[in-house]
This record gives structure tokens, sequence and C-alpha cells, in this order.
């Protein structure tokens, strides 16, 4: 939470559930006045999409034709609860309608489908067009947090989802396109798994924070 990097726009996390959607109008209402071609895009939770803020923003949003991409991470479960007993409609993009901008809803596992919405969706904005709500159908293959003890589902789903998984779905069509071979997927990986074990050992080697720096990096009047 709350990690961010301004150098990269990268505006950072929020702990509020769907704290972050509305700061997405100011940030879209900043691009508009400036009129830079640069497009919010703000992610968040399905049970989000419950909130009142959800509703405010997308509004706002619309009737000012803000350069924003609200980008639902529909991972089945708000906490405990599943979406089948949160929502009474079979999509969360169909919300869109509410605010007459578009809804789409694609496979969030599948990396080039979210990318092309994601994508459709910026061209739309830069066009001047205004917001797009993008559902993304995913899954958290772990607990809410370390005490979640999932009782409100299966194995068997978990592990059905877990057959979907992305990352390994976008290497196989990368591999069948001859864009990547099976060494230099594996090359990769353990690339990855060497700098994560680095990380750990420069983390676990490094002093505490002095409390001196305690007020480093708070922005507050």
């Amino acid at each position: 939470m709350h990690i961010a990097d301004v150098e990269r726009n990268n505006l950072g996390a929020n702990g509020i559930v769907g704290g972050g959607v509305p700061m997405s109008v100011g940030v879209g209402l900043s691009i508009q006045m400036r009129g830079t071609d640069q497009v919010c895009l703000t992610i968040f939770g399905d049970g989000a999409s419950n909130t009142g803020p959800f509703h405010e923003t997308l509004n706002m949003a619309s009737i000012w034709d803000l350069p924003v991409i609200f980008l639902c991470e529909n991972n089945q479960y708000a906490m405990s609860m599943p979406v089948a007993r949160a929502f009474n409609i079979e999509y969360i993009s169909q919300r869109a309608c509410a605010y007459n901008i578009p809804g789409v809803t694609v496979d969030g596992n599948d990396f080039f489908a979210v990318y092309d919405a994601v994508a459709a969706a910026a061209a739309r904005a830069r066009s001047g067009n205004g917001p797009t709500l993008v559902e993304c159908l995913t899954y958290r293959w772990r607990g809410h947090s370390r005490s979640d003890r999932q009782l409100y589902r299966t194995r068997e789903e978990v592990k059905q989802w877990r057959e979907k998984d992305p990352i390994l779905r976008f290497a196989d069509k990368l591999i069948a396109a001859k864009l990547l071979t099976e060494e230099e997927q594996e090359a990769i990986k353990d690339k990855a798994i060497q700098s994560i074990e680095q990380a750990l050992v420069y983390a676990e080697a490094s002093p505490s924070p002095d409390v001196s720096t305690i007020m480093e990096g708070v922005y507050a009047d």
C-alpha cells in the first residue's frame, strides 16, 4: 500500500477500498486542462465497484469526457463474498451504460485480450471521447490475507483457475509464434528468481530506518 513512483507516472495505491478511484478524476482533469495526450489508468477490484465513490467518479468522468480508463480486476471475491452474491448483473462492465460510456469485459488472464481492450480505451480517451470501463475476469489464488481460511471456496475451484495462469498462457503463445524458445523462457524465469533472492538478501542485510527519517516522503498540509 501507498507505494508510488511519480517520476514514472505511478501515483500510488491506496489502503481504502475504492479510495484510488476518485483520485483519477483529478488526474484526468489535470490532463485535460494541460492539453497533453496522457491517459489515467486506475485499477481497482470488484468490491470497490460497489462503493459510492465508484459511481460518483464514473459520473463525473463521463460528463466531463475525462481521459480515464477504469480497469476493474474482477477476481471473483471481495474479501470472502463471491460476486454472485454482491451483484445482480452478469458483468460489472454493464454498469458503464448508466453513465453512457463504453463497458467491456475481457479474459483478465489473457495478456493480449487485456492489452487490446486497454489500447482501444486509451485511443478513445486521447481522441477526446472520454472514459471507458474495462472489466478483467481473473482470480485470486490465495486468501485475502494470511488469516483467511478460504472456507468460501473449494480446492477444485482454485485448481481450475491455476490452470489459467496468465504468465504461462502468454509464454505458450510466444513459443507457438516462434517468438520465444523454451530455453529462453526458463532463462527469464531463473533471472526473475535470482533478482528476488538478491533483493531479499539486500533487504535483510539493510539496517532499520532511523527515527529521524520518519517524516520523509510524507506529503500533507
